[in-house]
């Protein structure tokens, strides 16, 4: 009697992991020949890509020649590809990141015959928890996955809730991706031996029906000849998508899975190689916060810009994979990784040139371009630099805005002795001289002096310069000394006020009145070694930490700085045994920046000795002196305190931590990441030989017991010892340490990652503020934003007419363009705003606990809902420009909207 299993061949590949991106295509090359050249001589046999659409493109690039047979067999279901472009891991990227993922795997494996309908999450280190939500806006049913399930799941299917509410049967994984990976191993006569022990193993999983047997492993092929055996044959999606979707009667699983009990969720992942972590999220911003919408509003129908959007968006894609942005590869993958988020850095910033571009082509050259990224009115600061003798800003309105100077600009750029003054014209480009243009030029005895300057006056002639040169060299042979001089420029702060994805447009003036005050309540000169904007007061401890004072909240002792041993890798945080913590500084100096009325800064600086090394016995009792460098900034009108930690790190095998004592006891902590904000408590659900480490990580902000962090990048955390501890570097040389204390098994190959030490300058940036009630009567998800997404500053430029209002063109009025458009309500966070086709699309997520309503503004006169593959559904009322969306708590919307006219 045939045993009542279903066998899915299948192969699971990391595209780069102890090996960099190229030297693992190669086999997969050679992986996927087989597997072709298997199914064009069988046709029952059946394959699963590893429901990532990458690798399948990989080896097209290579292999072009087989399109058409794959095509082939992904139309007749026999192999199943996507619906995921890249397995990424679901921590260490935006949601925005995970949905364009979903969006390039489905529509590419569409345009190979057809997506699998299966969210297969095989072996990302945990799941985020608005995972179901994004599925099932994506048309999936279900999921399938196999880390961070918690003990209370005694079946191999289950109800996954997300933080919606949204539901979706997930097919668990017993045993893992491979849990039949044997299963073909070995002499044919005992295989009927090896499947009564399979069936043994999962029957209690699965009581009734027919087993999933996963037969694959990584980077490999299933053997050729397994249909002889006479066995069920399928896909993935075959079996899965067979199972009834409802989730009545399963066993319910809320929220984030990262649950150690059935398998290692390898939390240390989420601070190893730091840098990456900060890159990724620059980027990340960069393309979803400021190219892609600015483009939109103020560029539409740019085709280049579209091009150069759709190449960001994969280089950031494939950067978000589960052995990538993790940083548990190899050295050479991490320089690959790092590459290509640097690329997509700068592809988003070409973009937001472009967009400047036409901004300042529309100004005066002494004028300075404000630009909103945010999709509500901002008051925040910009800097300029201004020529001294115009250091003030008017708004268009004529009057003055609040500005303070923070440092002048040396004017002696350069001076060199020439024996012939000839030789200077050879410098010159038209009219550029050290980056700046020319302004004038004079000579005086053997002195030749150059002006350059950012705003440089119309009617120069390079000819008239050329010609005074000439005619020195000829009076006087040489030698000559050659100044280049810059007008005085100072950098200025200015509060600027600016609309809803707006801009303002203001004039640099002669600085002759006082600057009108800031706007911030009870501004006043803050005492020597303090800091006082009129809503935080912050003082300075004799250790160097921090007291910051809010109406009605408090925190002291902020900002100690702890360094333990680490004696793991680049999975596993493993203290040495003994350990040692060094927090105590040998000296401590305080110096005050500047003080102003809209920006004050103190720099704390903190020298430390920390052993230069660990080992799993203990660590060095060689040190390395360090001083940490704390930036305190404080802004007018903002509620929090901006902080910059920087080192040299010296140091090996070791973890750095920022600590902050909390203002009241907590034993649970908030954090903003993947379009959510997760509750978690004190302690991780162990199991499976891994350490249950209570760290997690934060995308935008976390917060317990009145504290709140904002945050630059994905950020590890941990409440311990009444404190809130903040990961700022984790030094480690393993890739997979054989023996780590804090892990029974393995987690890759024992290879050395010298570069995972993160060797040289570190910095961190955050912002911390005491807070009273809860996250969202604290309005952490619109503070995050403001920290997060700072003001566009462009100089103008003067090459082209301002245009006049209904002139068309990418910057005609605020009324017409991004100043018009608007999105409120409370806890609605913006998460993409595009051009998509003939509308415009925006995608919001109620960050919130309770049901709340967007409301969206702007030059349109109709709008749809849609799915997260741009599908447009439902139509929506729009009365006056405005529509009005319900949403619950943590739902996430998708709005195309047509432009009105």
């Amino acid at each position: 009697m045939t045993p009542d299993i279903v066998i899915v061949p299948h192969t699971h590949w990391d595209r780069e992991w102890y090996l960099p991106f190229q030297r693992f295509r190669l086999g997969l090359v050679r992986m996927l020949d087989e597997v072709l050249d298997t199914m064009a001589a069988d046709p029952g046999y059946r394959f699963t890509m590893d429901g990532q659409l990458a690798a399948l493109e990989d080896y097209l690039e290579i292999r072009p020649e087989r399109l058409p047979a794959v095509r082939r067999l992904v139309a007749e279901g026999r192999f199943a590809a996507g619906p995921w472009l890249i397995l990424a891991d679901e921590f260490l990227c935006s949601g925005e990141t995970l949905i364009r993922n979903l969006e390039y795997g489905m529509r590419g494996a569409a345009e190979l015959g057809g997506a699998m309908r299966v969210g297969y999450l095989p072996d990302q280190f945990g799941h985020c928890a608005q995972m179901p939500q994004i599925l099932r806006q994506a048309g999936l049913e279900h999921a399938c996955l196999w880390r961070g399930v918690p003990a209370s799941v005694d079946r191999d299917a289950f109800a996954w809730i997300g933080a919606d509410g949204t539901a979706v049967r997930t097919q668990y994984l017993p045993g893992g991706y491979g849990n039949a990976v044997a299963l073909f191993s070995g002499p044919p006569e005992a295989l009927a031996d090896r499947l009564a022990a399979f069936t043994e193993t999962l029957r209690p999983w699965h009581p009734a029906g027919p087993l999933l047997a996963m037969y694959g492993a990584d980077h490999s092929a299933p053997a050729a000849d397994i249909t002889a055996a006479g066995l069920r044959i399928a896909t993935l999606h075959d079996y899965v998508t067979a199972q009834d979707p409802s989730v009545t009667g399963l066993p319910a699983v809320h929220g984030e899975l990262r649950s150690h009990a059935r398998a290692n969720i390898l939390p240390g992942v989420i601070s190893a190689r730091m840098p990456a972590k900060q890159a990724m999220a620059r980027a990340e911003r960069v393309v979803t916060r400021y190219a892609e919408p600015l483009s939109a509003l103020w560029l539409p129908g740019g085709t280049a810009a579209a091009k150069l959007l759709d190449m960001a968006w994969r280089r950031l894609i494939a950067c978000s994979g589960h052995d990538s942005i993790t940083g548990c590869g190899a050295d050479e993958t991490a320089q690959q990784v790092a590459a290509r988020i640097a690329e997509a850095e700068q592809i988003g910033q070409a973009v937001v040139d472009m967009v400047s571009a036409s901004l300042a082509d529309r100004a005066s050259r002494d004028a300075l371009v404000v630009v909103n990224p945010s999709p509500f009115p901002r008051t925040a600061l910009v800097l300029a630099d201004l020529p001294e003798s115009r250091a003030a800003l008017s708004a268009p309105d004529g009057g003055r805005v609040p500005a303070q100077r923070l440092e002048l600009a040396p004017t002696l750029l350069d001076e060199t002795v020439m024996d012939d003054l000839t030789q200077l014209l050879g410098r010159i480009h038209e009219r550029e001289l050290f980056g700046q243009e020319i302004v004038s030029w004079s000579a005086d005895g053997d002195v030749f002096t150059i002006v350059v300057g950012r705003h440089a006056t119309p009617g120069y002639d390079y000819a008239d310069l050329r010609a005074a040169v000439l005619d020195g060299a000829a009076a006087r042979p040489g030698p000559w000394r050659v100044r280049t001089r810059a007008e005085p420029v100072v950098t200025v702060a200015a509060q600027v006020t600016v609309a809803p994805f707006g801009r303002t447009v203001l004039t640099s003036a002669p600085a002759s009145q006082p600057a009108p005050a800031p706007d911030s309540p009870g501004w006043a000169r803050p005492a020597e070694g303090t800091l006082d904007n009129g809503l935080l007061r912050v003082t300075v401890a004799p250790d160097g930490t921090l007291s910051l004072f809010a109406d009605g909240a408090e925190a002291h002792g902020v900002g100690r700085v702890v360094d333990g041993g680490d004696a793991g890798d680049t999975y596993n945080h493993a203290p040495p045994r003994p350990d040692t913590l060094v927090d105590t500084p040998g000296r401590v100096e305080v110096e005050s920046v500047c003080a102003g009325p809209l920006v004050s800064v103190l720099e704390i600086r903190r020298d430390y000795a920390w052993p230069s090394g660990a080992t799993p016995d203990g660590r060095s009792p060689v040190t390395e002196n360090v001083t940490v460098t704390t930036r305190a900034e404080l802004r007018a009108g903002e509620p929090y305190l901006r902080l910059e930690m920087s080192f040299d790190n010296r140091c090996r095998d070791h973890r750095v931590r920022w600590h902050a004592p909390l203002p009241s006891p907590a034993a649970e902590s908030f954090s903003e990441g993947q379009l959510s904000v997760v509750r978690r408590g004190l302690t991780g659900e162990g199991g499976c030989g891994e350490e249950p480490l209570p760290t997690f990580p934060a995308e935008g902000f976390v917060t317990a017991g009145g504290l709140a962090v904002l945050l630059d990048q994905v950020t590890e955390y941990e409440l311990t010892g009444g404190e809130l501890a903040l990961t700022l570097i984790r030094s480690v040389g393993l890739l997979s340490r054989n023996r780590n204390a804090y892990r029974d098994e393995p987690a890759g190959p024992q290879l050395p990652t010298p570069a995972a030490q993160c060797p040289g300058p570190v910095t961190t940036r955050l912002a911390v503020l005491p807070h009273t009630g809860t996250w969202h009567e604290a309005g952490l998800p619109r503070l995050a934003e403001e920290y997060r997404h700072a003001l566009l500053a462009v100089p103008g430029s003067g090459r082209a007419p301002a245009a006049s209002p209904g002139a068309g063109g990418p910057d005609t009025s605020p009324e017409r363009a991004g100043a018009s458009l608007a999105v409120e309500g409370t806890g609605v966070v913006l998460t993409a705003l595009r051009e998509r086709g003939d509308v415009l699309e925006i995608r919001v997520v109620a960050e919130h606990p309770s049901a709340t309503e967007a409301v969206v503004r702007g030059p349109f006169d109709a709008a749809r809902r849609a799915d997260l593959l741009g599908v447009a559904g439902e139509r929506l009322e729009v009365t006056g420009g405005v529509v009005r969306l319900p949403l619950r708590p943590f739902e996430i919307a998708t709005l195309h909207l047509t432009r009105a006219g």
